[in-house]
């Protein structure tokens, strides 16, 4: 096991990435922003939350956030600007989320286990329907980045 908390994902602290997907709605406008963000529900948790999960040992977060992003969407991305880092405790460990902001360039949604169903909506729809505030925060910071049509 590695000294550093951060190198290890099985170590002390849960290390895992993940992107608020976003893409243009397809004539380009849209209620508020012109854009759609991408919510996944997680069955086991009931939950509407953006893509993410943990990093595999030796996984750069970058790296892991697209490859969460492809797994439980089915969508390709182009990341873009680095978002707020969250911190919080699960089952009695740290947990340290890195996200990015990431632009949907291809691809389809397929059900599975982890994941059942993906749900593409306006910022003011997902901000409602987003069940943690943490995430409501990184929508919140998403948009502070958002880049200009």
């Amino acid at each position: 096991m590695s000294g550093d908390p951060h190198g290890d994902p099985q170590g002390p602290v849960i290390r895992a990435a993940g992107c608020v997907l976003w893409r243009r709605t397809p004539d380009g406008t849209g209620p508020g922003t012109g854009v759609e963000v991408c919510l996944v529900h997680r069955p086991k948790y009931g939950d509407f939350s953006f893509p993410k999960g943990k990093l595999k040992r030796d996984e750069e977060p970058l790296a892991a956030a697209v490859r969460e992003v492809l797994e439980e969407t089915g969508h390709h991305c182009a990341p873009g600007p680095r978002l707020p880092t969250s911190h919080y405790v699960v089952d009695g460990r740290p947990k340290v989320v890195d996200y990015w902001a990431a632009e949907a360039t291809g691809g389809s949604f397929t059900a599975n286990d982890e994941v059942d169903r993906i749900l593409w909506l306006a910022p003011d729809a997902a901000r409602a329907r987003l069940t943690q505030p943490r995430d409501v925060r990184q929508l919140t910071a998403f948009l502070g980045v958002l880049p200009a049509s």
